[in-house]
């Protein structure tokens, strides 16, 4: 790939476009998926946090925050809603009785995970319609959509505003 080619992907129309892109998968995938009606009144950040629980459970509010990029009291107001709602439940840590570890309510789980199943059956079954060469280059290019996902992870939004 020449300089030029490489400068375009650092353009705000890459940008945009990307993420155009990403919205889009992420919105069909929703509509595939038949989110759990127990999560539609949920905020991006109670949803943000759900995931994180799906993926790892029995983490600690101040784990879930490292993730999260957030502070711990942040997760703590979350972790209080989405239990007073009956979504989450606190266990004592095994190692750390001060330490509480999360986890989804056994009825939440099993929701969201057939919602997640379902969501990867019809994006796994979109990409079976592509070319071989784009399937490939979907491959490829995974690793460095999460290295981007970890540099963007990294970003001070307030140092890169007005660039």
């Amino acid at each position: 790939m020449d300089s030029a080619t490489l400068d375009d992907v650092t353009s705000e129309a890459f940008a945009n476009d990307l993420l155009g892109a990403l919205a889009a998968i992420r919105r069909h995938g929703r509509r595939h998926g038949g989110r759990p009606v127990e999560l539609a009144p949920l905020t991006g950040a109670q949803v943000e946090l759900v995931r994180v629980l799906r993926r790892r459970p029995g983490v600690s509010v101040a784990e879930a925050a490292a993730e999260l990029h957030v502070a711990p009291n942040t997760v703590s107001t979350l972790v209080r809603q989405l239990t007073d709602a009956g979504l989450v439940r606190r266990r004592v840590g095994a190692g750390d009785r001060r330490v509480a570890q999360l986890e989804l309510t056994p009825d939440i789980r099993r929701k969201v995970d057939a919602f997640r199943d379902r969501r990867a059956l019809a994006l796994a079954g979109a990409a079976g319609r592509l070319s071989g060469q784009d399937r490939r280059r979907l491959r490829d290019a995974l690793p460095a959509l999460v290295r981007l996902a970890e540099a963007l992870a990294g970003t001070d939004p307030t140092t890169t505003a007005g660039r």
